[in-house]
């Protein structure tokens, strides 16, 4: 996976969840498997942002990029803000 994969991913998502706002927007809300949808996109989201930031360190360290691994959600979503 390439810097450029992962950024269309993060463009998708961003698209799907915009999608979903919009709808919640005309007054009828969202149903409870969207919300559920937009909450596994946050967390997408999350994990895709981790894993360009863990190719960036690895270029800066001079290692493999490529060797970057998406994080489970469980570590990425009990980062601290």
């Amino acid at each position: 996976m390439t810097d450029a994969d992962i950024f269309e991913r993060i463009n998708a998502l961003s698209a799907e969840e915009e999608r979903l706002y919009a709808q919640a927007g005309d007054g009828s809300g969202l149903s409870a498997d969207e919300r559920s949808r937009l909450d596994d996109i946050k967390v997408e989201l999350d994990r895709a942002y981790d894993l360009l930031h863990q190719r960036q360190g690895r270029r800066d360290a001079g290692e493999d990029p490529a060797e970057a691994t998406p994080r489970p959600e469980a570590i990425v979503e009990g980062y601290e803000q």
